[in-house]
């Protein structure tokens, strides 16, 4: 496979950011949004492992790299149902415990990174973190 340009990595910037802003509602906020960086934290306090209060939670953040645009979705880190729900086309582009390698624009990746963050704004409403 070629190596992408940085129009196509923008462009795929692009289509993940579209999928992402959706959930930009309520108490989940961007917090950076600009071209090639654009990530959303639930804003509202939360309990995580062992008790430990957070004031805030990550959601997921889109970064433009060189070769690729990082998903980083932090439902899969911190909820083991998100994973089994996730389809295996985006799980074959996980590399590392919550960063995807996103490389296309194909409308069926988008559909998957759309469901994904339809199953972590479910998982993070039933914890209470938004």
């Amino acid at each position: 496979m070629a190596k992408l340009t940085q129009a196509e990595l923008l462009e795929i910037f692009n289509a993940v950011k579209k999928e992402m802003k959706p959930y930009e509602k309520g108490e989940i906020k961007a917090r950076i949004d600009i071209e090639g960086k654009y990530d959303l934290w639930s804003e509202k306090k939360g309990i995580i492992a062992l008790g430990k209060p957070r004031p805030e939670m990550a959601f997921s953040t889109a970064i433009l790299q060189s070769s690729y645009v990082g998903f980083y979705y932090m439902p899969i880190y911190c909820m083991d149902s998100v994973r089994e729900k996730l389809s295996p086309e985006l799980l074959k582009c996980l590399k590392g415990k919550a960063c995807f390698h996103i490389k296309t624009t194909d409308p069926q990746m988008m559909s998957h990174i759309r469901e994904a963050m339809k199953l972590g704004y479910e998982g993070y409403k039933k914890l209470g973190w938004i």
